[in-house]
């Protein structure tokens, strides 16, 4: 629900039946080899600055498991190829075809919030390709539970609301919230059931825009209705550049805030400019999996690799970089569980029965691939304070039940 992306309009899949698809051919097939594994993600367009991280992400858990050189690392090389969503549903589509057609890829990482617009070509078309992916672009697809595509995270109910985002902004002193949501789908959505939650937790519910354009930073008639209605606290369903511009906006105005909650900000891209720094300071942001300043296994096993083999220096994950990591995650335990030589029919049949895996415990639960419904919702929180996150204590996680 708190996970942010930028929708355009969706597109229906296009090709003909004919089409050639990735085939058994494209991967392991056999001892020793490489195998072709597409990702899908934002290389041009408004999306590409923060989607280059997908790469980071995805490259370092590929070296890191080649590094450890267990499971079928000694048996296979891994070749990642990238595919440009250019920003819009239609590249999305245009880049999987791609993949799926010319590059012959095993497997598809998708890290992209138009996937939607590809998600009908892979499912129908191209149904013999394992997809995995965060699920949090809106496409329906992702709800079915024997189809080619797999969550590497908890499937967003866009139906249900739960209590964790009402139970943290209540337990920060927040008595009543504005919400903000780009003029999106899921964006929209999200802003929805996070004040569902609010009201479930007895706070009450101040100015409410959900048609904001995307990325945008003109905050000021924002600005104007979050004062009007007196709201203390603010639910955003928007991406760090619009969300600091608000804070910026209302602190300037001299308007005090309690709590601000941001879905995305947590990493080492916020740190590294310092305006943002700045503008950020007192913002909780939300995560799904453990934060690294929490120093667990999982999480020492993350930093060290950025560190390591990608330009990360911090070694905190920005969204898109665990976004990467995580679907590689995914697909490699899919490996290990269908045997380093399996077919791609094989490796779907395989991933398709997995229930224990949880990212080396960077998930609190285990994403079970068997069923997209879940009784609770699971969220961190940082709070931006200096030049550092700090865990919230109470809030490491919170799980909330369906309201």
């Amino acid at each position: 629900m708190g996970m942010v992306c930028a929708t355009a309009l969706v597109l229906s899949a296009c090709g003909s039946d004919d089409e050639e698809t990735g085939g058994e051919a494209a991967g392991g097939g056999g001892a020793g080899g490489t195998v072709k594994v597409g990702l899908l993600t934002a290389l041009s367009g408004p999306g590409a600055a923060a989607a280059a991280g997908s790469i980071r992400g995805a490259e370092a858990r590929f070296a890191a498991y080649e590094d450890a050189g267990e499971g079928c690392a000694g048996d296979l090389d891994f070749e990642l190829v990238e595919a440009d969503d250019a920003s819009s549903a239609q590249g999305a589509l245009a880049g999987t075809q791609r993949l799926v057609q010319q590059d012959d890829v095993f497997g598809i990482i998708t890290v992209s919030a138009f996937f939607y617009g590809a998600s009908p070509f892979l499912t129908t078309q191209a149904a013999d390709v394992p997809v995995i992916g965060g699920a949090w672009d809106g496409a329906q697809e992702w709800v079915a539970e024997d189809n080619n595509l797999f969550n590497s995270g908890p499937v967003p109910d866009r139906e249900s609301a739960f209590t964790t985002a009402g139970e943290y902004i209540a337990g920060q002193g927040g008595t009543k919230v504005a919400g903000i949501a780009y003029v999106s789908p899921s964006s929209q959505s999200g802003l929805a059931l996070g004040l569902e939650s609010v009201e479930a937790a007895g706070l009450d519910v101040g100015y409410v825009n959900n048609s904001v354009p995307f990325g945008s930073t003109d905050v000021g008639p924002l600005v104007l209705g979050i004062i009007e209605s007196g709201a203390d606290s603010l639910y955003l369903t928007i991406n760090p550049d619009t969300a600091f511009a608000l804070v910026a906006g209302l602190r300037q105005a001299g308007h005090e805030l309690k709590v601000v909650t941001a879905p995305t900000g947590y990493g080492a891209d916020l740190l590294e400019s310092a305006p943002a720094v700045q503008a950020g300071q007192g913002v909780s942001f939300s995560t799904s999996i453990t934060p690294i300043e929490m120093d667990t296994e999982g999480t020492r096993q993350l930093s060290e690799a950025l560190i390591e083999h990608t330009d990360n220096e911090s070694g905190i994950p920005g969204f898109y970089e665990s976004q990467g990591w995580l679907g590689v995650d995914l697909f490699l335990a899919g490996l290990e569980e269908a045997g380093c030589d399996a077919s791609q029919e094989d490796y779907i049949s395989a991933l398709q029965q997995v229930t224990d895996w949880d990212a080396n415990g960077l998930y609190p639960a285990p994403v079970d691939q068997t069923t997209t419904e879940y009784e609770e919702q699971c969220s961190y929180y940082v709070i931006l304070e200096g030049e550092e996150f700090v865990p919230v204590e109470g809030a490491t996680p919170i799980c909330g039940g369906r309201i």
